[in-house]
């Protein structure tokens, strides 16, 4: 089930909510669990045993962790084994295979592998696990005493499939003790419905021209075709992505949840550092707290600092697949972030915006290939046609038509991507005019409808982070 869905909309989400506001505070939890377990396992009835199987080992290691911290030997052991085991499920449903693979081709192995279905969500809810076996460790939490409301913590549906990564601590305040309101269920409902804008409106419509061109053979795809097709996957992929993510902040506020901001329009950066501190920030900030400042972060001088930067991004990599194409993905932004830091950010800064702009998006879009082409030879074959140097022409009659049928969705997700509606939207609220209030109101009613009338006739309804 996708938020993006009309049984979400208008069966699971208002039954959800009913339930959940007619129960008593002390159900409440066990409200979101049940239904956060219904969520998950209306695509993954199987892998529910396995989410359940860590949340439940998790919990017990918790206590018996902070239980034993006088015995620091037993202590350190304990953690070790638990983060071992917590990773080791995401290991073997999502590298086992790759690993086999590639052990057989470097030492002429013949060991047997076999085709796992990914559990789906595993990448976010490990991660969540992790952040509160960690700081339990660390001493930065309590451990929570409840396996409910730790459960509900884990499975919550809203932020279940694809994050964005919620820590234990950003929300420990809110677990037991959130207050619902009026005003944090409207702003919910906004959020959502900018969220469902984004995947339904923008995103869905921007990605056919996409997927018209990954589906065109590799030998008439114009070099102009090219470029207007990745850049049509460049906005997909952000408006897929970021609209899931407003769209569960959206629902985290409806049950009294505030959840972290996970993007901040990455596609005005000036810098490929900027970029990453604008794009996915909730695992940005969680590689950070748990690998990047463990390592030493900036501490022990700028060689160490590149090096763990490097570990950083190579595991950023390897978190969205199993495939040597994630791998070189990361490594490629982390190897311009170090050399970002070591000299280039200084001289970006000397630099005109529309220069530095140009320049981040131009890496940007070259490393969103390596990204969607899991055959890196694929990735080449398109990265040589948009260069020219592939011997493909120019511009094709098919390229002409792409644009023209598309430069309307253009022009909108070029704009979405910028500041500039919401700051529209704040000027009109500062008037305090009841009627511009009114308008945005209708403006939101009618977007609604759009977005329903689009998922009664539309077929093409992916969501990318899925896989992940």
């Amino acid at each position: 089930m996708v938020f993006s869905s009309l049984i979400f909309l208008f069966m699971f989400l208002p039954i959800t909510l009913i339930l959940y506001y007619i129960s008593p505070r002390y159900l409440k939890n066990l409200i979101l669990l049940i239904s956060s377990l219904i969520f998950y396992a209306w695509g993954e009835p199987v892998y529910i045993i396995l989410m359940l199987f860590s949340i439940i080992t998790m919990f017990f290691f918790a206590k018996i962790i902070d239980k034993n911290r006088e015995n620091r030997v037993l202590f350190n052991i304990l953690f070790a084994l638990a983060v071992m085991i917590c990773l080791g499920s995401l290991v073997f449903f999502k590298y086992y295979g790759f690993i086999v693979i590639n052990l057989n081709m470097i030492f002429s192995l013949n060991l047997s592998t076999f085709e796992l279905p990914l559990p789906i969500g595993i990448s976010f809810y490990t991660f969540q696990i992790l952040s509160y076996i960690v700081d339990v460790y660390r001493g930065k939490v309590e451990v929570q005493n409840k396996i409910i409301s730790f459960a509900m913590y884990v499975t919550m549906f809203p932020q279940l499939i694809a994050g964005p990564i919620v820590r234990y601590s950003d929300v420990l305040n809110e677990i037991d003790t959130r207050k619902e309101s009026m005003l944090l269920f409207g702003q919910g409902v906004e959020r959502f419905i900018n969220g469902l804008i984004k995947k339904v409106l923008l995103a869905n419509y921007i990605g056919l021209l996409w997927n018209t061109v990954k589906t065109t053979s590799i030998a008439e795809i114009s070099i102009f075709e090219s470029w207007l097709g990745i850049i049509a996957f460049f906005f997909q992929i952000y408006f897929d992505f970021s609209g899931y993510s407003d769209m569960a902040i959206g629902l985290g506020k409806m049950f009294g949840f505030n959840f972290k901001e996970n993007f901040n329009y990455p596609y005005i950066s000036k810098s490929v550092t900027e970029f990453w501190r604008r794009w996915h920030m909730s695992l940005g900030t969680w590689f950070k707290e748990y690998v990047y400042i463990p390592l030493g972060g900036n501490k022990y001088g700028l060689k160490k600092q590149c090096r763990n930067l490097i570990i950083v991004w190579t595991l950023t990599g390897i978190w969205h697949g199993a495939n040597w194409n994630f791998l070189i993905w990361g490594l490629y932004f982390g190897i311009f972030i170090v050399v970002e830091k070591l000299w280039l950010l200084e001289r970006l800064q000397k630099l005109p915006s529309f220069i530095t702009h140009t320049y981040v998006l131009i890496i940007v879009i070259v490393g969103w290939v390596f990204f969607e082409f899991e055959n890196l030879r694929n990735a080449f074959e398109y990265l040589k046609i948009m260069s020219g140097l592939s011997g493909n022409k120019l511009i094709s009659d098919n390229a002409i038509y792409l644009f023209y049928t598309n430069i309307i969705v253009f022009i909108f997700v070029i704009l979405a991507s910028t500041p500039i509606f919401k700051k529209i939207k704040e000027i009109i609220l500062a008037k305090e005019n009841l009627y511009f209030n009114l308008g945005i109101i209708i403006f939101y009613s009618i977007s609604l409808l759009l977005c329903t009338a689009s998922l009664v006739n539309e077929s093409y309804n992916p969501f990318l982070y899925f896989k992940f």
